[in-house]
């Protein structure tokens, strides 16, 4: 049979929502992209974003998120996988990767069943899936019915008062954030999100139309001057043995350089996956001593699981930071596959967390390092398909890296011990306030899990907010302000954000979704803030404790 024809028969081929339910039971990985059905197991090895992306988003229908990180080339590839199509709207499942549960399908069901029939309704009923909260409708807030799958919340909330919620334990805080959120955001409805989904596809038709998917080449050009300028300054000092200010002006190109490889990561420049790659893991290896591989790895999951606490790796940062009373429940992270323990030094350092915030970021270029090099030596990227030879580029990268700065520039032309620790602790701390600029966008947003039927538009301007500055700052951000904007549209070049951010405020207005943006210095209050926040309810969980500890866990606590 020919390709053409197992195409078409895969077109005409009419699933149920019961039967892509028991596919995935048989641990198939199944996604709906613009109604049809992908089988992509054969792809996990190949997907140079990695399985965990993928995995996210099974049993769910993946349009936007697909279509905002991949380019036209990979979708026309995706054709290939497809093994079906659904009629009518779709409803998400709760991935297995985040605490789903799948029934098998049975030959019987297969014998009785039919689309339209009295038993596939009755079996949708049952496998809706789970949202940790209350859905929103105009009625007002009313509790789930039936849960046939089972959140990864419910098993790690901390020990404080807890409720009852459709079909398992919700912490009272998270109740209250959750229902905070579903204050302000439009009502988790299959019509209000169906219809945030169809207008900011229309939006992102406008602004493909504007041109403003187009690079800016001549931007690039003014940003190669200035990077030229602040290496050609770095190498002028060092040789004139002032190494304070060589370091200062190294850092400064480090932190220019970041903005390019993200651009480049995010297909930005040429729009050519290849291409595109080879300039970030030159930018980020070669140059820079970090890998593109593992950012690429951390960056998918994080536009798409933006400020999840069991699944985003940008904000599990045990135990330095928390963003969540949950992880106090020592959470079960997705994407490190391991338990956050909220141990002694989390407990130690989360409690002056906001007082800490400042001075860890100075020190976050080494941890960088550390991701890198794990990464790399573990062999965590992809090795097949377009991108099996990333790894060994990478290493060679590191190694050209470490020769030139390790090698070259601290050991052989710093003469002393002090001077050489001054210069690396220099160079590396003038890049905080990009570690800065990163966290501002998402750590005061909101950590709260509204559930799959949420859609993706509305979850990036959730979780995500703008910074204002004025344009002749937009070099210093490097894009990285219109973080909102860059999460809903992330393959849109970055000098062309700032035009792009006024058709997501109109989309906004419409839509009725608040759109976050603070100034630098109000966002830093905003972060701040959070984390106190976070840091007074570590305190009070540990008196607490101590106070069970020192009376009993049924002393009489009434006065």
């Amino acid at each position: 049979m020919s390709k053409t024809t197992a195409r078409a028969g895969a077109r005409e081929n009419v699933l149920s929502r019961r039967e892509i339910e028991g596919m995935i039971a048989e641990n198939k990985h199944i996604i709906i992209l613009d109604g049809n059905v992908l089988q992509l197991d054969c792809w996990m090895k190949f997907h140079p974003g990695g399985p965990l992306a993928i995995k996210h988003m099974i049993g769910r229908d993946a349009t936007d998120e697909v279509n905002a990180l991949h380019s036209q080339e990979a979708l026309s590839r995706m054709k290939k996988f497809q093994i079906g199509t659904i009629e009518g709207r779709w409803t998400n499942f709760l991935p297995p990767i985040q605490g789903g549960t799948f029934r098998l399908y049975s030959e019987y069901e297969e014998r009785v069943s039919s689309p339209n029939s009295e038993t596939e309704l009755s079996s949708e009923e049952s496998s809706r899936p789970p949202s940790p909260l209350f859905e929103a409708e105009d009625a007002g807030l009313r509790r789930r019915r039936s849960v046939s799958t089972v959140s990864s919340v419910a098993s790690t909330s901390p020990p404080t008062q807890e409720t009852k919620l459709g079909g398992y334990t919700m912490d009272a805080r998270t109740q209250e954030e959750i229902q905070l959120d579903t204050s302000k955001y439009p009502p988790i409805t299959a019509e209000h999100q169906e219809n945030i989904t169809q207008k900011y596809r229309q939006l992102n038709e406008r602004i493909r139309a504007a041109g403003l998917y187009n690079c800016n080449y001549y931007a690039y050009a003014i940003e190669i001057c200035r990077y030229s300028l602040f290496f050609g300054l770095f190498l002028f000092f060092l040789n004139r043995s002032w190494f304070c200010l060589s370091g200062l002006f190294l850092g400064c190109f480090w932190h220019q350089l970041v903005f390019s490889a993200h651009d480049a990561g995010h297909m930005g420049i040429t729009h050519n996956f290849q291409i595109d790659t080879t300039i970030g893991m030159i930018i980020a290896n070669h140059l820079g001593g970090l890998s593109l591989g593992w950012w690429k790895r951390s960056h998918n999951v994080h536009h798409i699981m933006t400020n999840a606490p069991e699944h985003d790796p940008d904000i599990e940062l045990m135990p330095f930071f928390a963003l969540s009373h949950r992880f106090f429940g020592n959470l079960r992270s997705t994407y490190y596959d391991r338990i956050m323990e909220y141990d002694a030094v989390s407990k130690a350092v989360v409690k002056y967390q906001h007082y800490l915030y400042y001075p860890i970021l100075l020190f976050g270029r080494f941890n960088l390092y550390f991701l890198s090099w794990e990464h790399i030596i573990v062999g965590r990227g992809p090795r097949h398909g377009a991108g099996w030879w990333h790894r060994w580029f990478e290493l060679s990268g590191q190694a050209f890296f470490w020769t030139w700065f390790g090698y070259g520039v601290v050991y052989l032309s710093i003469p002393s011990w002090w001077s050489r620790i001054a210069f690396v602790l220099i160079s590396h701390m003038v890049t905080a306030p990009l570690h800065v600029q990163i966290t501002l966008s998402h750590y005061a947003m909101s950590t709260a899990d509204l559930g799959p039927r949420e859609s993706f538009p509305q979850k990036m301007l959730r979780t995500t907010m703008d910074v204002d500055c004025p344009p002749w700052l937009d070099f210093v951000h490097g894009g990285l302000q219109f973080q909102a904007v860059h999460h809903l549209y992330p393959r849109i070049p970055r000098h062309n954000l700032r035009k792009t951010q006024q058709f997501v405020k109109e989309f906004c207005e419409d839509v009725n979704i608040p759109y976050a943006v603070f100034t630098f210095f109000d966002g830093n209050k905003e972060v701040i803030s959070r984390l106190g926040h976070v840091a007074k309810q570590a305190r009070i969980l540990e008196a607490c404790r101590k106070a069970c500890a020192e009376q009993g866990v049924f002393s009489d606590h009434s006065h």
